[in-house]
């Protein structure tokens, strides 16, 4: 098992049906082709087998990235090379190997639609729709296959229970705004963190840029990924994490820490992480074996254990967390994200560098 190594086309997302798609991951699944057993695809396991390793780009929290590589090698006998990181930096480092001819990642995982969407277009996946295909929903997904989500991200507003009394916890995006917060708010880069951006590039659209200039007077602190968020509010460096991964918040409850977790009224985020299986890679049915694992009940069990949510239908939310019918969920445009991914990079730093 290898460790952190640094923490450092047609489906397009649009606005209604992203709701309707995540509606139902809860549970209600509205519609879709249904792949029956004899259409699903499989790995050639002797093959893969033979190839003995996949190499695997992900931006999953490291445990659990840590738990998935395991059970597949506990399964398979097949060995996985992790390279974990935050969703932007995977995909720099894949785009950087790539345009100088070489292919290291067999499978890549970041929780980015809209870019994957766009290497989909460009043919850089292989189609592949594995068994249970049809329990991912559909904009969870690329008809296709060329990508699949391997877990829904919720992104919400957390805090240190302990220290902001319930009657002062923000309730929306817009109330961290208010200058009581100033001091206690810590927030991820959209540079390192692909979550991020997009959560940065739907609010300053829906909200203005003039909302995260709001957030740089309240001396919001901005670290790189979710980790080091959540360590902020441990360490009681901060106390309110902002457009934060809220399986970060999760764990840290089971582990003892007094966490609250706001679903903001004005709207949550949920996002799916694509996995997809890379043309041309070295392991190339290692990769397929491993993308059809991920999506596996064994697999999928992994994120509500954990205090995420899988990806599947049949799959219930995290003991204690909503289903996701229950919120408001603020939709996203992927597309117009992925054309405007540099100018609100750009627009970002501008303001809190």
């Amino acid at each position: 098992m290898t460790t952190e190594r640094v923490e450092t086309r047609r489906c397009i997302l649009a606005r209604g049906s992203a709701v309707l798609g995540l509606v139902a991951a809860a549970g209600l699944f509205l519609g879709g082709f249904a792949l029956s057993p004899a259409q699903a695809e499989e790995a050639d396991m002797a093959r893969a087998k033979e190839e003995g390793t996949v190499v695997w780009y992900t931006s999953t929290p490291i445990e659990q990235a840590n738990k998935l590589a395991r059970l597949f090698e506990e399964e398979t006998g097949i060995k996985v090379e992790l390279f974990r990181s935050g969703g932007s930096a995977i995909l720099r480092r894949f785009h950087q190997e790539q345009s100088a001819g070489r292919v290291a990642a067999d499978v890549l995982t970041t929780s980015d639609p809209a870019a994957s969407n766009v290497m989909a277009e460009k043919g850089m996946f292989v189609p592949f729709k594995p068994a249970d295909f049809d329990k991912i929903p559909e904009q969870a997904k690329d008809p296709d296959g060329n990508w699949i989500g391997q877990r829904l991200n919720l992104i919400t507003i957390y805090m240190r229970g302990d220290k902001v009394a319930e009657a002062e916890r923000p309730q929306k995006w817009t109330d961290l705004t208010d200058s009581k917060y100033a001091g206690q708010l810590v927030m991820t880069d959209p540079s390192f963190t692909s979550l991020q951006l997009s959560v940065v590039g739907t609010l300053s659209q829906k909200l203005g840029w003039d909302y995260y200039k709001k957030l740089a007077d309240n001396d919001i602190m901005i670290v790189q990924g979710n980790q080091q968020v959540s360590d902020n509010l441990k360490r009681g460096e901060r106390l309110i994490a902002v457009g934060a991964l809220d399986s970060y918040a999760a764990a840290d409850r089971n582990s003892g820490h007094d966490i609250v977790t706001v679903y903001p009224k004005d709207g949550t985020f949920v996002i799916p992480s694509p996995t997809a299986v890379v043309k041309g890679s070295p392991h190339p049915n290692a990769a397929k074996a491993f993308a059809a694992f991920m999506i596996s009940p064994k697999a999928q069990q992994v994120f509500p254990a954990d205090g995420g949510y899988s990806a599947r239908t049949d799959i219930a939310p995290p003991e204690g967390g909503p289903k996701v019918t229950e919120l408001t969920i603020i939709p996203v445009d992927y597309a117009g994200l992925e054309k405007q991914a540099s100018k609100i990079k750009d627009s970002f730093n501008d303001i809190f560098r």
